[in-house]
Order: C-alpha cells, then sequence, then structure tokens
C-alpha cells in the first residue's frame, strides 16, 4: 500500500503543473500536492515550518531563484536540510547534475518528451519515496 506523501512540486512551467497533476490522478495516489513557480515562492512556504514536505520535486530552470540556488539554500537551513528533493528537468547538462549532487539532491531525473514515459518515471520517483523508511518517520 502506498503511504500518502505531500510533496512539494517547483516549476514555473504551468504545463508541468498541470502534468504532475494528471501523473497522480492517473496512477490514484493519495498524495498532497503544494505547487510553488519558483525557489522564492517556494521558500515562502517552507519558511513557515508547518506543514513540511515530505518530498520536494524541483526544477532547475526558474527565473528569480534557479534549482541549484533553491536546493543550496535549502541545504543550509537546519530544518529542511533533510527533506528528500529530486530534481525533474530537460537539463542534460553534466556539470548541472554534478553541482546539484554536490549540493545535496536525493535524485535526478530528466523530463522524456513522451507523457507515457513522463508518468512512468514519476510513478518510480513517487512509489520509492512512498515506501522509503525516511518517509516512516513522519
Amino acid at each position: 500500500m502506498t503511504k500518502k506523501i505531500s510533496i512539494l512540486f517547483i516549476d514555473d512551467d504551468q504545463i508541468e503543473c498541470i502534468k504532475i497533476d494528471r501523473v497522480i490522478k492517473k496512477l490514484d495516489l493519495p498524495h498532497k500536492i503544494t505547487k510553488a513557480k519558483n525557489g522564492e515562492k517556494a521558500f515562502k512556504i517552507l519558511n513557515t515550518k508547518k506543514n513540511i514536505p515530505d518530498l520536494i520535486l524541483l526544477d532547475l530552470n526558474m527565473s528569480k531563484m534557479n534549482g541549484i540556488e533553491f536546493l543550496t539554500k535549502l541545504k543550509k537551513d537546519d530544518v529542511l536540510c533533510c527533506i528528500p528533493t529530486v530534481i525533474v528537468t530537460t537539463s542534460q547538462n553534466k556539470q548541472d547534475l554534478l553541482d546539484c549532487y554536490k549540493a545535496g539532491v536525493s535524485g535526478y531525473i530528466i523530463k522524456p518528451l513522451r507523457y507515457s514515459e513522463y508518468v512512468s518515471k514519476m510513478q518510480t520517483v513517487l512509489s520509492y519515496w512512498s515506501e522509503n523508511e525516511l518517509m516512516k518517520l513522519n
């Protein structure tokens, strides 16, 4: 049985926000999704220290605060640093990948062009994190 987890989805692309909602619905998952259009808005949500998400899904290429800047700031916060954060991006740049892992990312997923592949990748990521032992502590 899939444990219900709360997810902070950070992406400035409205189509990506629609896609994640469709994936959750298609897979009939109980997860709660909160969305933020960029890193600054995400920190406004996180800084309340209420309803801290179990998982963050983060795009790299965003205005105001990009994904690497967000991740670097997140990992410096004593309360928020342990939130598993998975990059979901179109960037296939090896330096982006290395920078994310150096900053403490939990995973790096490249968004596929085909929706069916996107569903499959997201199902794998969400299934893993809903069953991860860290989630059982909450």
